[in-house]
This record gives structure tokens, C-alpha cells and sequence, in this order.
């Protein structure tokens, strides 16, 4: 069954102040290997990836303020991914998270990957090794995320998780030998900062049977924290290769999320959800056109986006659901933005919930920023000025009523 693990981690965010995004969308090319889905271009895929860690960590303009780098499901060839996790750990700057998914590997190796990193894993240890001794099943093969954290002190850490819903396509590559169901997922806390956030993998966040619901128990283990607390979910990134983003049973789950038809949500009211797909280029399980990309991010329609429709992204409310949704294209692109704070911490209108500080398009064997964007998100379409005059006018502390 779905159970939710916290983790503690020791990042220290600056207070008052919205925190950094840089989501991924690139390309992924699958193939059956081994009866598993396989990455068929391992090498390049490598070096596609290492050109973004090399950008983020040469830390030019504001991407020196990154917190939060998440990459899609299934990108990284598993070969490298101890190359991977050395570079985070001499290269990336504390207070760093860095999300992204591996290729199909079989239990057995998970099950190696977990006892190297066993003190992060305890609990995810425990429930693959008791599954491995009831029956025959270490070749069965295994998709999983990787969530590599760099504390506030340099000490790095990795958590693994395994997807726990398969596709139709990870159930039928082998019919003796279905995907391994991951039961233990982690909830990050992190102290001092009070923030808190979960990663999940594309059909892990619709997974829905009669006896319990993963997108349920998340809701219900952040209500938990606002009772107990007064913390909240402040950031639920979905990992994708999902030929269909906008799939009625994403819509429905977001629906439900956001809008408390049934119950009081406060624990998750103000979550930020990131949906980091795969590219257009994406080739295997899927294929068709326009059939991947659409990255988004979703925000409770009380935050109120600013109205953008261009050639890169655009603003709506999926289709009349109860949330402020940014939308991406489709292309090969990194999209970096803010996460919003609490309207309560800044419920200056004036001020944007979000901004879209740039966005990278592939350059060779680079990352060029695109110049020109449509301002409506961006830094350059803020009116400042109006910011200024509206904070010069308002009332002191002292001078606000008390209920305010």
C-alpha cells in the first residue's frame, strides 16, 4: 500500500522569499531492451544532460539563485549515474535539490542502489527486501526517481523512490514480469525553512483503485501537517514521459486537488504542483504528434496569473478547473521561474505570483537564452514603478487593524 515517509532535510531558504525553478523539458528516446524501457541513445542522452549541469553549475545571472532542478521520468541512462551524483556533490551549490528519473533498472540493481544509500532509505530498504524474500522477483524491472539533495552544509544526500503505477506499456514489454510497485514515497521537510515537498512519478499522482488512493493519502498527510503545524505542501513535482499531459484523469485528479468540493483542503490549498514532461522529439511508447511536452505548473486560482498566450508558454484554467495554470510548449526547452509565496506573505496585487526569469533553447552542444519573450511573465513586462508607488502608499504595520 501507499506510505508516506517523512524526510528531514536541513536547507535553509531565505526567509520571506519566493525560491527558484528550473524545469527540464527535454527529449527522451525509449526502446525495449532486456524486457525493460531502455534509453537507446545512452551517450548522447548523457551529454545532453551533463551540458545542463554545466550550465547550472557555471551559475550566470540569477541562475546562482537555483533551488529546485527536476528532470523528466526516465531520462538519465543508468550507467551514469554515479557520474551524475559525484558532479552534483563537488559541483552544485548548498541548499540545492536536484529531481530526476533513471531508466528502467531490474529490482535487483534497486535493491543495490538502496543498500548504498541506505541511510537515507531506511523504510524503502525494509519494503523491497521483504518483497524480494516472499518470491522470485529480482529481474522484474523497476522505474524510478532519484532525489539528490546538497544541505545547507555541503553534505549530500539521494533518496530513491519507485513508481508504483505502471502504463500500459511498462505492464506488457514481459507478461511474467510486470513493473515493480514502489510502497514507500517520501515526504521532504525541510528545517529551518518550513518548507515542504514531495516528488511523484506521471501515473502515480492519478493512481486510483476502491481501497486507497495515492493523490488521497498526499492530500491527507498534508491537512496532518496544517493541523499540527500550521505547515503546509508547498511543492508536489510530477515527474513525466506522458504522451497524453492532459489526460482527462490528470484534469479530474487536479479538479479534485484544487477544489475542495468534498473536504477542507488547507494543507495543500497553496501548493505549488510542477509537471515536468519530456519533450516533442520524444521517440518510443506514444508516439504521435504533438504528443508529448506541455510541461506546467499549477497554482490554486487565488493566486491569480496574469493573462499570457504566446509562442512559449501561456496562462489558463485548464479548461475551467479551479486553478491558474502556466502551460509550456512543446519544444526541447529549461524553464526557470519562481515559486510563489503564500498570498498571505505578500498579498500586494501588484506583485506577480510568479515570473518566468528565462528560458533556454538547445545550442549545439548548449543551452542559448531566448531573447524577446512575451513580457506578460516576465521581469521586463513587471511594472515596477507601480510597485513602488503602491508600497510607498500603504500602511505601516502599526497603522494596519488588527485582523489584517
Amino acid at each position: 500500500m501507499f506510505r508516506i515517509v517523512d524526510q528531514n532535510l536541513r536547507l535553509d531558504y531565505p526567509p520571506g522569499h519566493h525560491l527558484h525553478c528550473l524545469v527540464c523539458q527535454i527529449p527522451n528516446r525509449l526502446g525495449e531492451g532486456e524486457a525493460a524501457c531502455r534509453l537507446v541513445d545512452p551517450e548522447p542522452k548523457w551529454a545532453q544532460i551533463r551540458s545542463i549541469l554545466d550550465l547550472v553549475a557555471a551559475a550566470e545571472g540569477n541562475l546562482r539563485k537555483l533551488h529546485f532542478l527536476v528532470f523528466p521520468e526516465a531520462c538519465l541512462p543508468s550507467a551514469h549515474l554515479d557520474e551524475m551524483l559525484g558532479y552534483l556533490g563537488e559541483h552544485f551549490r548548498p541548499n540545492t535539490v536536484t529531481i530526476f528519473g533513471i531508466e528502467h533498472i531490474r529490482l535487483r540493481t534497486y535493491l543495490a542502489l538502496l543498500q548504498q544509500f541506505a541511510g537515507d532509505n531506511a523504510e524503502a530498504l525494509a519494503s523491497v527486501e521483504a518483497d524480494v524474500a516472499a518470491g522470485d522477483i529480482e529481474a522484474v524491472p523497476v522505474n524510478c526517481c532519484v532525489t539528490a539533495v546538497k544541505e545547507a552544509g555541503g553534505r549530500q544526500r539521494v533518496f530513491l523512490q519507485a513508481k508504483s503505477h505502471p502504463f500500459f506499456g511498462e505492464e506488457t514489454i514481459d507478461p511474467y514480469h510486470d513493473l515493480y510497485r514502489g510502497k514507500v514515497f517520501p515526504l521532504f521537510r525541510c528545517a529551518p525553512s518550513g518548507f515542504n515537498f514531495m516528488p511523484v512519478i506521471c501515473l502515480d499522482y492519478v493512481y486510483r483503485d476502491l481501497y486507497q488512493s495515492n493523490i488521497t493519502a498526499i492530500i491527507e498527510r498534508a491537512n496532518q501537517l496544517f493541523f499540527q503545524s500550521r505547515q503546509r505542501l508547498d511543492l508536489l513535482c510530477v515527474l513525466e514521459c506522458n504522451p497524453k499531459p492532459e489526460h482527462q484523469a490528470f484534469r479530474d485528479v487536479i479538479n479534485g486537488f484544487y477544489g475542495e468540493y468534498l473536504a477542507y483542503t488547507p494543507g495543500v490549498r497553496d501548493t505549488t504542483t510542477v509537471f515536468c514532461n519530456s519533450s516533442a522529439e520524444t521517440t518510443g511508447f506514444g508516439e504521435g504528434p504533438d504528443a508529448f511536452g506541455h510541461s506546467m505548473v499549477l497554482l490554486h486560482r487565488s493566486h491569480k496569473l496574469a493573462p499570457v498566450d504566446s509562442d512559449e508558454f501561456r496562462t489558463d484554467d485548464f479548461d475551467g478547473l479551479p486553478v491558474c495554470r502556466l502551460r509550456f510548449a512543446a519544444e526541447t526547452r529549461l524553464h526557470y521561474f519562481n515559486l510563489p509565496l503564500l498570498h498571505e506573505l505578500d498579498p500586494r496585487t501588484t506583485r506577480y505570483p510568479m515570473k518566468i526569469h528565462a528560458i533556454y533553447r538547445p545550442d549545439g552542444t548548449g543551452w542559448d537564452r531566448l531573447k524577446g519573450l512575451s513580457p506578460g511573465l516576465t521581469a521586463n513586462g513587471h511594472d515596477f514603478q507601480a510597485v513602488r508607488q503602491r508600497d510607498a502608499a500603504e500602511p505601516t504595520a502599526r497603522e494596519l487593524p488588527h485582523h489584517e
